[in-house]
């Protein structure tokens, strides 16, 4: 248990160390004096100074960062020319984007490794039935795994949207689903357990193929920045669902603070190496989505800042952006020692990590 718990804490501090990487690499570009690039938070255990940045290695064990000079304000500058605060808007936008673009980046190989080693999912025009719920309308049709659908009334069936959008049409209504080798009759529920859907059946319009080894990095590429895509989309719109239960005073819904994506990743890592890199993915995904919202202390906030700053030609005091920055960074550590208490006591009260998720995720 201890060697998973420590792979999980490093797998997220790969995931933070990547975000901070992109920060780092692009002010040097900008010609930004990184004063130190740390690895953990402080306190600091030790360090080396290597040209003008100190690479530290520090005593909490969980992500990393990057310190620039300048990157509070005007106070205490050596060295005016290589401050963050003195850079152009552009220069400033772009170091902020960078730990956002470097976590994409780093998704997409996550999922481009997982997809090169499981196989490519490819649409095969046919859709097959690969699990029937019990008692529910498709069982009561008599419909079996391995049954491919032809039609929904008289509108062809070839993908899993084709089957969603007709049955969805249909709700409350007797059809005739023509399958290969017979015609059944079955009535779509308008009210329905949510794992299960109006009909009751589990589909797939895909095959999984797996191309010559030379081709999987390119197609590797595709489909990761595919999945990024898919997964970004998802987060953003959870994002507001979750805005929607804390505006209520309520918890938010199947979210994770540090402590539950811990141990979500334990109980993933069980399942094998690939499982857990398609998740790291996902958080990858995920990290770079929250950085992009316009919160402090997220990335978000500064850009938000340059464009508001850029569109009035004014620039916001010093000390009004100290005391939004502090105002940000309460609420932010706020919620997540919220969701910390509330994810300790939930796995003490299920007594076991796959209840916890399971608890938490409904």
């Amino acid at each position: 248990m201890i060697t998973a718990i420590i792979v999980a804490i490093v797998a997220l501090s790969v995931l933070i160390l990547a975000h901070e990487l992109g920060h780092f690499l692009v002010a040097k570009k900008a010609g930004v004096w990184v004063e130190e690039f740390g690895l953990f938070l402080p306190p600091r255990l030790f360090g080396i100074k290597i040209g003008e940045t100190l690479y530290s290695v520090n005593a909490i064990p969980l992500g990393g960062f990057v310190r620039l000079h300048g990157e509070s304000g005007e106070d205490k500058l050596t060295k005016p020319g290589r401050a963050y605060v003195r850079k152009s808007k552009k220069a400033k936008a772009a170091v902020a984007a960078a730990g956002i673009i470097t976590n994409f980046i780093l998704a997409i190989f996550a999922f481009g490794v997982f997809y090169s080693f499981m196989g490519f999912p490819k649409e095969t025009g046919r859709v097959e039935v690969v699990e029937v719920a019990t008692d529910s309308p498709a069982q009561m049709a008599g419909l079996v795994p391995g049954d491919v659908i032809v039609k929904i009334g008289d509108q062809e069936v070839k993908t899993n949207a084709d089957f969603i959008g007709l049955v969805n049409e249909n709700k409350g209504k007797t059809v005739k689903i023509e399958l290969e080798g017979k015609t059944v009759t079955v009535k779509p529920r308008e009210n329905f357990p949510q794992d299960q859907g109006p009909v009751g059946v589990t589909i797939t319009s895909q095959e999984i193929y797996f191309p010559p080894i030379w081709q999987r990095p390119f197609l590797g590429v595709t489909y990761g920045f595919k999945e990024a895509i898919f997964w970004g989309g998802k987060i953003f719109l959870g994002l507001g669902t979750i805005a929607t239960d804390v505006s209520r005073g309520q918890a938010p819904k199947g979210a994770l603070g540090p402590f539950g994506i811990i141990l979500v990743l334990l109980e993933i890592f069980k399942q094998g190496v690939l499982p857990a890199v398609n998740f790291i993915g996902i958080l990858s995904v995920n990290l770079a989505i929250i950085n992009i919202l316009p919160i402090p202390p997220f990335d978000g906030s500064r850009i938000a800042f340059i464009i508001v700053e850029a569109v009035t030609k004014k620039k916001m005091t010093q000390k009004m952006e100290t005391r939004v920055y502090a105002a940000g960074f309460i609420l932010v550590i706020g919620l997540f020692l919220f969701m910390t208490y509330r994810e300790v006591l939930l796995l003490i009260s299920e007594k076991s990590i796959p209840a916890f998720i399971e608890a938490i995720l409904q």
